[in-house]
């Protein structure tokens, strides 16, 4: 999750509990964290060590800081980059799709896994 913040009255906190209670990893990406809800930080997409699978790039930052974090993501060669809601680049998420990679923007992963019915709506 890039920009995971360890503030837990920001959204991307809030976004990463709901996704641990929910059985899933995250592994931050944070620069100026050494750790945020248990998880070892790191300052950088390619700075997580090649053994931690990344099945999704969950991105929290503003939408003209998008573009270097998909290359990040594209050179790991994640299959699926996540947008959460007010962030968007259409560039980027060009390049993503030619790659072949899923992308979604302008979206909360928390309220689509709710809104699929595959977690607790609480």
């Amino acid at each position: 999750m890039v920009g995971l913040s360890d503030k837990p009255e920001r959204d991307s906190n809030e976004v990463a509990r709901y996704l641990q209670a929910n059985g899933y990893r995250i592994v931050p990406v944070n620069p100026v964290l050494s750790s945020v809800l248990g998880e070892k930080s790191y300052p950088s997409i390619s700075a997580i060590p090649p053994e931690i699978t990344v099945d999704v790039v969950d991105i929290f930052r503003r939408s003209d800081q998008v573009p270097p974090v998909v290359a990040e993501a594209l050179a790991r060669k994640v299959p699926t980059i996540w947008m959460q809601l007010g962030v968007e680049s259409p560039t980027a998420s060009e390049t993503a799709r030619a790659a072949h990679v899923t992308v979604y923007e302008n979206r909360c992963i928390m309220v689509e896994h709710r809104r699929l019915g595959i977690g607790p709506r609480a």
